[in-house]
């Protein structure tokens, strides 16, 4: 933690209210001149009873625009001395308060017609906390077309002794406009059909950059929802008379693009967080977590998919990203690493060419300049930022070297480079571990370990969901966030929902059968605490958490899956798998409640379009019986199909503590299978070969099941 004030002994001059936080955001920030409170009762009580406006300000570690704000504003003594004369000073990390942010985002973007953002400025009543004027980032001095931060300060505390009772009229607009986010839900009556399916494969190809694939124009987000959600929709068609390889071709060309581009580190793996042109070439540094865990997912599915290697070497590379760097020894994932290092963005990245030409031998460095582009012209602010620009049969021939001696000579040269880049200064981690976020690396790794047959990864998503039932699973209910030993906050829906979708993919590589029953008690809780039981669908928060100004209730994607359209695909599955009809009743409910947004807009809803496309037709569930060796076997044949709409569980034959639904699916003398589609289930299949025809027949052998 930099430290700008100190006394002459080397201790800090200030320090406020964020010292004893667990967020390494708020950490970063408790020694600023200025008066910051976390968010809860005391700073709240505060600025009641001192009739003081609330100055709220919204972001996370890993935010660079956060940390230039600081540096210029919140570090600034004189900006502070205005900060804390005419505000309560409020700071939250969205990422332990995904709550507070949703409805300010949404808020800031009511208020001034614009998009959000981090960091997220925001000024609040002093007695309801109900927003009247914000931004997102402003300078300190006056340009980039933006007004200086202390004129606003100024601005804005005038206005509120002012003006009040202007602004309550404009709060109360506000507030009813936040009463109107959420449609009404479809009626009973109404035919759930696969139109929104046709219409977001339509959108997408509209938006689909057809030469360096993703979609829109920069800055480019990799979706990685979107990639997985086009990969089954790909899968679906694959039987049909005219199998839709358009949609295969537009996951499969923006994935190459991506793992090719600067978006992804070719040395060490994983990916940043979104790039800032067109081509996917330089990115906006800072890794997260939850990125990496989805973009692992869909390039597991594209090696199984596609056979080709490519996206099996980035799914491993992601992968041993995320076991070298991201796993604490606990067990659970850390967050994310900061974009900058030493003040400087990227830095820890970029290179210049005199140091690459001093760690490489001559051969090395042919090979690299030929792959990634060191013969052409710097790409970023003088240096070279690596991204591939030739094949390496391109490379190969150009230096007039055979494949696998170009392909020795990269790998050589990729590990010095590693070896030397670690002797750098690192960007700053974050070190919390989240729920959520931590659920979809562990589907990541158990996807992974699926598809490329690597026991380690699977160990690794164990792990991490260990820790997480031991530290953040108390009396029944889910926390949110821990640190250094202290996990607090209510979880939010993200959180139940996430983990338990992760859960279910982990029992498809080793099955558990207490794992099983906790992702039942996840979702138990789920019904009990965050259903809208009136209009159908899940609040993003729980019944019985702080009281806000609105509770969300949303449905579509962000950057992360929509939490309803997870819910709505893990009741789906569990419904069937345990033969609990509530939560197939639960799943259609939310589909009903989403049906005008999807319908609307089904490609900002591609969570719940998975799960409506499952609540069509059914998942696929193949429950295998018998000795642990022989059905391992059986797994890992099934493993090397692509068929993300299929849910196998290898439960041996010894296995105790059963639900009654798989306890029904018997054990015999022999390995025997059992395939379900919804609530039909097969006669049982006594070898592989008769489950795999059984499988390419869809109506074969179906009967009732017990």
């Amino acid at each position: 933690m930099q430290i700008t004030h100190r006394n002459e002994d080397g201790t800090p001059r200030y320090t406020n209210h964020l010292a004893g936080e667990t967020s390494p955001y708020l950490q970063q920030h408790a020694h600023n001149p200025v008066d910051w409170y976390p968010w809860g009762s005391s700073a709240l009580a505060l600025a009641r009873s001192a009739n003081k406006p609330i100055h709220l300000s919204v972001g996370y570690s890993a935010c660079r625009w956060c940390h230039v704000l600081e540096k210029e504003s919140f570090e600034d003594e004189a900006t502070a001395r205005i900060l804390n004369d005419n505000f309560v000073n409020i700071k939250v990390d969205r990422e332990e308060r995904p709550d507070i942010d949703r409805i300010y985002q949404i808020a800031q973007q009511m208020l001034t017609q614009r998009s959000g953002g981090w960091p997220l400025t925001m000024f609040l009543t002093h007695d309801d906390q109900q927003p009247f004027f914000g931004g997102t980032y402003f300078p300190k001095e006056a340009r980039y077309g933006l007004p200086a931060f202390k004129d606003i300060l100024q601005r804005v505390a005038q206005f509120y002794r002012e003006r009040n009772p202007e602004l309550r009229q404009q709060n109360a607009a506000l507030m009813t406009a936040f009463a109107g986010l959420t449609p009404a839900p479809s009626g009973a009556d109404l035919e759930l059909t696969a139109a929104p399916l046709s219409a977001c494969r339509e959108q997408l190809a509209r938006s689909f950059d057809a030469r360096n694939g993703g979609f829109g124009g920069a800055p480019k987000f990799p979706h990685a929802q979107m990639l997985e959600w086009l990969l089954q929709h790909w899968a679906r068609s694959v039987n049909a008379p005219q199998p839709d390889l358009q949609a295969l071709y537009m996951a499969t060309l923006t994935m190459r693009r991506m793992s090719d581009g600067g978006i992804n580190d070719q040395l060490g793996g994983g990916f940043c967080r979104y790039a800032v042109d067109g081509e996917w070439l330089i990115p906006h540094f800072e890794k997260m977590l939850y990125d990496n865990g989805a973009l692992l997912a869909v390039y597991a599915y594209a090696a199984v998919a596609t056979g080709e290697p490519r996206y099996a070497r980035v799914a491993a590379d992601t992968a041993d990203w995320l076991l070298r760097e991201m796993q604490a020894p606990q067990g659970g994932y850390y967050s994310s690493l900061d974009a900058d290092s030493q003040g400087e963005e990227g830095k820890f990245y970029v290179w210049q060419l005199e140091e690459l030409r001093a760690a490489l031998s001559e051969a090395e460095f042919a090979a690299c300049a030929a792959r990634f582009g060191l013969d052409q012209p710097p790409n970023f602010e003088g240096h070279w930022h690596l991204h591939v620009v030739a094949e390496l049969d391109a490379v190969a021939s150009q230096l007039k070297r055979p494949v696998s001696e170009v392909e020795a000579l990269i790998a050589s040269a990729r590990a010095k480079l590693l070896a030397l880049r670690a002797q750098r200064v690192r960007p700053a981690r974050d070190e919390k571990v989240l729920t959520s976020w931590n659920a979809l690396a562990i589907r990541g790794m158990a996807i992974a370990a699926r598809a490329l047959g690597r026991e380690d990864l699977a160990a690794s998503a164990g792990g991490a969901l260990d820790f997480l039932r031991a530290t953040l699973w108390r009396d029944g209910r889910l926390l949110a966030t821990a640190m250094e030993g202290r996990a607090h906050l209510n979880a939010y829906l993200d959180d139940y929902v996430y983990l338990a979708d992760a859960i279910l993919e982990l029992q498809q590589v080793r099955f558990r059968a207490d794992e099983l029953v906790f992702a039942q008690q996840l979702m138990d809780a789920v019904l009990a605490h965050f259903a809208d039981p009136e209009a159908g669908g899940f609040y993003f928060t729980s019944d019985d958490h702080e009281a806000l100004i609105h509770r969300s209730k949303a449905f579509g994607d962000d950057a992360t899956p929509s939490g309803n359209g997870i819910a709505a695909r893990v009741l789906l599955r569990l419904g069937y798998l345990l033969a609990e009809p509530r939560y197939l009743r639960a799943a259609e409910g939310t589909l009903r409640a989403a049906w005008p947004g999807m319908s609307q807009y089904p490609h900002g809803h591609v969570s719940l379009l998975t799960a409506l496309q499952e609540l069509l037709a059914p998942t696929e569930i193949v429950i295998l019986r018998g000795e642990s060796r022989t059905i391992e076997g059986w797994r890992l044949q099934l493993a090397r199909l692509f068929a993300p709409e299929r849910l196998v569980l290898a439960i041996p034959a010894d296995a105790a503590d059963l639900p009654p639904a798989l306890a029904d699916k018997t054990a015999r003398a022999g390995p025997v299978a059992y395939l379900c589609r919804g609530s039909i289930c097969s006669a049982p299949l006594a070898s592989l070969e008769e489950l795999l025809e059984a499988l390419r027949a869809p109506e074969s052998g179906a009967s009732p099941s017990g």
